[in-house]
């Protein structure tokens, strides 16, 4: 399968395990805390895979920048969280740091 499938489902389980800590209730419900361990075991074996073709700064500033974004976003819809301009703005700083090294570098493998 593709380094970036990995890298995405990464994404997808720490941003699901991050928003349940919310819930964990400093880890003293159960579920909630269950959705945490296990979005974080899944992010990380995927994170693991990525790196053996994907150089460790890339995957991580993918993988990073995205999450901080999805978060935040998250939120935002879920929790009644604020996002004002410079919030939104720098997500988008983000963004687009993201798509740079997707589509200008040299050291993330295309294909």
């Amino acid at each position: 399968m593709s380094p970036w499938f990995h890298l995405a489902l990464a994404i997808v389980s720490e941003v699901i395990g991050t928003s349940a800590l919310k819930a964990s209730d400093g880890f003293t419900r159960p579920v909630p805390t269950l959705i945490v361990a296990v979005g974080y075991a899944i992010a990380f074996y995927c994170l693991s895979i990525v790196l053996r073709s994907v150089p460790v700064g890339v995957a991580y500033a993918i993988w990073s920048g995205a999450g901080i974004t999805l978060i935040a976003l998250v939120g935002w819809m879920f929790h009644g969280q604020s996002l004002d301009m410079p919030a939104v703005l720098g997500m988008g700083l983000i963004v687009a740091g993201v798509l740079v090294l997707n589509l200008f570098s040299k050291t993330v493998p295309h294909g």
